[in-house]
């Protein structure tokens, strides 16, 4: 990871992203879902300093019981930056949909339950005209571990250029709460559920490896000889190959002389 990493200098920049990139679209709100985690809470500090707690909502989603300590996690992050939060059970919306097509798939359970989260997000973002704010960070989203559609949706993403040890840092600037960021992460889908186990290994040992195939574009055989696990070098190739899809927009085949994607790459002002 790059040694020097300067915490008040990445505040200042998202803090300005969130507020200038809101304003080109004519938006004074934001709003975003919070787990009770460290992406979420560190999101939420970033959007209250640049947008004024008022001016923030906090949406809290648990599926019925589960991860009560979450629930309350966000619930003291969001009290603590006096943004508006609301508490809405996915579980009435996800349970009717599996009565009806049921599964044993974890998977395809959880991905609903991210799914209904952000549909649930998007209806507020119009009720209360805010723009939605993602939490996906860089580790997630280069080997793809998050759901399309679900919690990758978002309309602008802060938090996206930083691996998840980098956000641990700017937490700790930002006043997050130890006792989140030291938190087990989970994406809050069933109970026992954590990242790290689903993904194999550590935030730590995969941002490492990450950095170094994608920021200094190290081939995998000299990252393994710098001392890293072949296996968990080679792991990781395959689930950036293989979530490829999930970091673009839908491709377009192109028959005119003027396609969305290819050729129509003005700016949002390009009519002025």
């Amino acid at each position: 990871m790059p040694k020097k990493f300067n915490p008040s200098f990445v505040e200042k920049v998202l803090t300005s992203f969130i507020k200038e990139e809101l304003s080109k679209f004519h938006f004074r709100k934001g709003i975003l879902g919070l787990s009770g985690g460290l992406d979420s809470s560190v999101c939420a500090f970033l959007a209250a300093k640049a947008l004024k707690p008022e001016n923030v909502w906090g949406l809290i989603m648990p599926y019925g019981q589960l991860f009560k300590k979450d629930v309350k996690d966000a619930q003291t992050v969001g009290h603590h930056l006096g943004i508006q939060l609301k508490v809405i059970d996915i579980s009435p919306m996800v349970d009717a949909y599996f009565s009806q097509h049921p599964t044993q798939d974890k998977l395809l359970k959880g991905n609903k339950m991210a799914r209904e989260r952000m549909s649930i997000l998007y209806d507020f973002s119009a009720r209360e005209n805010a723009l939605v704010l993602g939490t996906s960070n860089k580790s997630e989203l280069l080997v793809g571990y998050g759901t399309l559609y679900g919690d990758m949706a978002c309309s602008i993403n802060p938090l996206g250029d930083l691996y998840k040890s980098q956000i641990r840092e700017l937490a700790s600037h930002l006043g997050v709460p130890e006792k989140i960021r030291k938190k087990n992460p989970t994406a809050g889908l069933w109970s026992g559920q954590t990242d790290e186990k689903e993904l194999g290994l550590s935030y730590d040992e995969m941002d490492e490896i990450l950095f170094h195939l994608v920021d200094k574009r190290r081939p995998a055989k000299d990252v393994v000889w710098m001392g890293f696990n072949k296996d968990h070098v080679e792991k990781i190739i395959r689930m950036i190959k293989k979530s490829e899809f999930k970091r673009k927009l839908p491709p377009i085949p192109k028959l005119s002389n003027r396609t969305v994607g290819h050729d129509f790459l003005y700016p949002y002002d390009w009519d002025k």
